[in-house]
């Protein structure tokens, strides 16, 4: 899989910048001129899609500005559904990467990972694989609560999802329309259809649903 130029576009996205050089020197051995770019939060993130819709995969870490746990993932996902994303991560649990594959992870790497390891993972994904370490069991299904909170989650449209991420950092209607660049009339028009495809009344009771997509405490240390 390369984009149309035959190059390798892959997007780096971290806070970390000593770990974004590293995924840098990794990714470079790899490939002969490959696009890289970084970005060190959600929202540059985007605009690293949205300017390279020939991006042919996304090295996700799950906590960085503007994202928290699997929200960012999800989100990722569904915006820009055909670019695979890798989650690399400090947490290795198996709790961890059974949830990024329930929310549409091609791949999981844990940043302890080897160089070599690292790049076979990225090569099987690109390749139109999935990547997960070693020892973790592929088999087990995702728990009901999870696939069900999938399910309703995968139903919001892009602009829905990144409604109710700011939701959940508190953010009020006219602060939504303002960081979205639309009417107040709107947002409050995505909120509804929030909560009705959530199951949900309030828009306390979505921010309660959305926190389930956080992680646990310290789960994702680098």
């Amino acid at each position: 899989m390369t984009s149309e130029t035959g190059t390798i576009s892959i997007v780096i996205a971290d806070d970390h910048p000593l770990f974004r050089g590293a995924m840098r020197l990794a990714i470079d051995g790899m490939f002969r001129q490959p696009r890289i770019t970084e970005a060190s939060d959600v929202e540059q993130t985007i605009k690293a899609l949205q300017k390279d819709d020939s991006t042919d995969v996304v090295l996700l870490d799950l906590k960085m500005p503007g994202i928290s746990g699997f929200s960012g993932l999800s989100f990722l996902r569904a915006q820009f559904p055909s670019v695979p994303v890798i989650v690399v991560s400090g947490s290795a649990e198996h709790a961890t990467i059974r949830r990024c594959l329930d929310f549409g992870a091609a791949g999981f790497i844990p940043k302890t990972t080897e160089v070599e390891t690292m790049r076979t993972a990225i090569r099987t994904v690109l390749d139109g694989g999935t990547w997960v370490p070693p020892d973790f069991d592929q088999s087990v299904p995702a728990d009901k609560e999870t696939a069900d909170l999938v399910r309703r989650l995968a139903s919001l449209t892009p602009q829905q999802m990144r409604v109710l991420m700011m939701l959940s950092e508190g953010l009020l209607n006219k602060q939504i329309a303002y960081e979205l660049s639309v009417s107040e009339a709107t947002v409050k028009a995505h909120v509804s259809a929030i909560l009705t495809k959530l199951g949900v009344e309030s828009r306390t009771q979505a921010v309660i649903m959305a926190a389930k997509v956080d992680l646990p405490e310290g789960a994702d240390k680098a």
